[in-house]
């Protein structure tokens, strides 16, 4: 890829909305006071690079997602031993935390930073691109050796305005940095945040929160957040129910509305979730590709240091790709 390539709009591909699903039979949840759906959006097939993805926002629903962006489901596919690795080639980044999770499989990261990582199932690397780094992704050497299936998230956190300008910073984090949950009906990965007094060691610059949430059949939960903050849900596997009897099924998000603090969820039979929110920025957004700023002077800003090769330079971070 060169310094002068990339894909304008990238960032800004819409999920679909989704028709309503009332459930016609007994409801599961209790009655109670609970926050609303404002949206129900189904994911979208697409390609980045050469990986196979389900992208359910892109620079859009900011008022429901912030301080999140941008969602992206990778795989699940299956990789054969000696396959040429799917790959995103060597691309920049800028006011922004893209944020990986593998729950299957292994990625192979490589940056302008210098680091040249490979990533394991249950880790969480946080890419804090602030004034522009350059980074390239792919199946990593586990999968090409081994063979295997290859599934996680990439979701990408907005920097507020204040930290916009910081030196970029690449961080992994592995299982024991997050908090666990084991109860009858569910478990819990606490990635981000805390859940029922389980809190993540993974620090943040801003209140948000990730929970990787397995539910058993019969599965009643009520969340608890912060009234003013933004929480919305992606099931996995399976489907759940939430108020107002609506069912979410797989590969669909619950945009969830502000005002109350519980998030209710009932699951009749076994499903994955992930839960995720925060503290919304409330800042003017403007999303060029793969850089979001806040003005369109920030993102004139942003592509000409990243053609004058001040966030580094691709071919050299293409340079260790897995043959």
């Amino acid at each position: 890829m060169k310094r002068s390539e990339f894909i304008k709009g990238s960032a800004i591909i819409g999920a679909s909305i989704a028709f309503p699903n009332l459930l016609k039979a007994a409801s599961g949840l209790t009655d109670g006071k609970g926050r609303k759906i404002y949206q129900v959006i189904s994911a979208n097939k697409t390609m980045v690079g050469t990986l196979p993805v389900l992208r359910s926002f892109a620079g859009d629903h900011n008022d429901y997602v912030s301080p999140y962006v941008f969602f992206d489901e990778f795989g699940p596919v299956k990789i054969d031993p000696r396959q040429k690795p799917l790959r995103v080639d060597a691309h920049p980044h800028a006011g922004i935390i893209p944020t990986t999770y593998f729950l299957s499989g292994n990625g192979h990261h490589r940056d302008s930073l210098n680091y040249d990582l490979q990533i394991a199932k249950g880790d969480f690397m946080m890419f804090t691109s602030g004034r522009g780094a350059i980074h390239m992704e792919e199946t990593g050497q586990g999968l090409y050796d081994d063979g295997g299936l290859y599934h996680g998230f990439q979701i990408w956190l907005n920097m507020p305005s204040k930290y916009k300008q910081l030196a970029p910073a690449t961080e992994v984090f592995h299982p024991e940095k997050m908090a666990k949950i084991n109860e009858p009906h569910y478990s819990a990965n606490v990635v981000l945040g805390e859940l029922f007094g389980a809190k993540s060691k993974v620090e943040t610059l801003f209140p948000v929160f990730y929970f990787h949430i397995n539910l058993n059949a019969g599965a009643k939960l009520s969340i608890p957040t912060d009234p003013q903050h933004n929480a919305f849900i992606y099931v996995i596997k399976g489907k759940i129910e939430t108020e107002g009897r609506r069912q979410i099924e797989q590969n669909q998000v619950a945009l969830l509305e502000r005002g109350e603090s519980l998030v209710n969820i009932f699951s009749e039979g076994e499903a994955e979730i992930l839960m995720l929110g925060g503290k919304p920025h409330n800042e003017p957004v403007f999303a060029y590709g793969p850089f979001v700023m806040n003005t369109e002077e920030e993102i004139r800003k942003c592509i000409s240091d990243y053609q004058s090769g001040k966030m580094g330079n691709p071919q050299q971070v293409d340079a260790t790709k897995i043959k």
